[in-house]
């Protein structure tokens, strides 16, 4: 009975039938044939779907507007896709490519950081890098205080470290923040404003706005949750090898620059394990390991051994990481726990390093993996356990400042 009306609820009302018809049908793909075939990696599409949901809704109503642009996380323990990292905090800004942005603030004290300009593209995430700056190109004062402009010219007075040159293809801004010690580096605080162009007031909502909300975030869950496995599928044939990130994906996204990531599929009954044996470069900014389920998402970071860094793993007296990946513990100090999950990832970054040096894997059974490692390789105890895991809490609230 609303069509018709001048006001906008009938088209929002329609758009809001559409938009749940659309959800219904997103929530038909954890159940595809080819998803592992076990409950938890099935619930895990479903956890995905709720927690992209309100991904798709901050890009698409809440920080869509480059004319009024907020710095917004991404990604938190209970919101992630895509091979998130679980070290890092990402935080973006939709911008338009010819207008000009000032962002100051405190850049922290990560030790990865880096900004992207990115353009619109093929995919979910948009496309290309348009233009990139780390950490130690930005000029940043004794107190960690930064400015930088983000446009397609370079402000007067202003240096190369501190301008992100956009194009007219921009649409979004990304800052990661790689952390190594999560108890005591400190995330970036900072303020986005927009510099150029007529300054007016906010526009109020309207009904119009909503429905092409909805229209537009059910459109990027779908294709978005769809996404991120079926790109991991392509590792798939390659089971427990590590291959680079480009070796096997050509769609030039937004990936994190400065480092090629080493992608290994695995798939794990629970009376076997994975060992993971390499010698990490010396001369890196950052090097970690994320893991992950066959959604592309990290499991529990707060709670569980999900991940490890190069401040926190236990390397061999020769230098070797030997990381160990199973559904139980294995007393080994570098444990991944499978946390129920069947299938998933693991990704190896070098971040900023002259090598690239490539992870080997071997699957073995559990009841022989010592017989499978070296004879004096380190081991963990219970107290020592429950303090690894009472640390990584402890991190993750003071960097998402919970």
């Amino acid at each position: 009975m609303n069509e018709g009306r001048e006001d906008g609820i009938g088209e929002l009302g329609k758009a809001w039938d559409e938009f749940c018809d659309r959800l219904k049908e997103a929530g038909r793909i954890p159940l595809r044939p080819d998803v592992p075939d076990r409950p938890l990696d099935r619930a895990a599409g479903f956890l995905q779907l709720m927690r992209n949901l309100s991904l798709a809704w901050q890009f698409h109503y809440e920080y869509r507007d480059p004319l009024f642009p907020e710095l917004a996380r991404y990604f938190d323990p209970t919101r992630k896709q895509g091979g998130d990292n679980s070290d890092c905090v990402y935080v973006g800004a939709q911008v338009n490519g010819t207008d000009t942005y000032r962002i100051c603030g405190d850049r922290g004290s990560s030790r990865y950081f880096s900004v992207v300009a990115v353009e619109t593209g093929l995919t979910p995430w948009g496309g290309r890098v348009a233009d990139v700056l780390f950490g130690h190109q930005i000029e940043t004062a004794a107190d960690g205080s930064f400015e930088l402009w983000i446009g397609p010219e370079r402000p007067p007075g202003c240096g190369a470290g501190n301008w992100l040159k956009t194009t007219p293809d921009t649409f979004r801004i990304t800052f990661r923040q790689y952390f190594a010690d999560w108890e005591a580096e400190r995330p970036m605080r900072a303020q986005i404003d927009r510099v150029s162009g007529p300054h007016t007031p906010p526009p109020c909502p309207s009904p119009a706005a909503l429905a092409q909300g909805l229209t537009d975030s059910v459109r990027w869950l779908k294709e978005s949750v769809e996404y991120w496995p079926e790109m991991l599928a392509r590792w798939k044939p390659y089971r427990n090898q590590f291959l680079s990130y480009w070796q096997l994906e050509k769609n030039r996204i937004d990936a994190t620059p400065g480092g090629d990531p080493m992608v290994c599929y695995w798939e794990l009954p629970p009376d076997q394990a994975l060992v993971i044996r390499v010698r990490p470069p010396e001369k890196c900014v950052y090097w970690g390991v994320e893991f992950g389920n066959s959604w592309w998402e990290t499991v529990d970071y707060r709670y569980r051994l999900s991940n490890t860094n190069m401040h926190y793993a236990v390397r061999e007296d020769d230098g070797e990481l030997v990381v160990v990946v199973a559904h139980e513990d294995p007393g080994v100090p570098n444990w991944l726990d499978c946390s129920g999950f069947s299938a998933g990832y693991v990704t190896f970054r070098w971040m900023l390093s002259d090598e690239q040096p490539v992870p080997q894997a071997t699957q073995v059974a559990l009841a022989e993996l010592f017989a499978q490692l070296p004879g004096n390789v380190k081991r963990i105890g219970h107290d020592e356990r429950r303090e690894q895991l009472a640390a990584r809490r402890r991190g993750v609230t003071r960097r998402f400042g919970y």
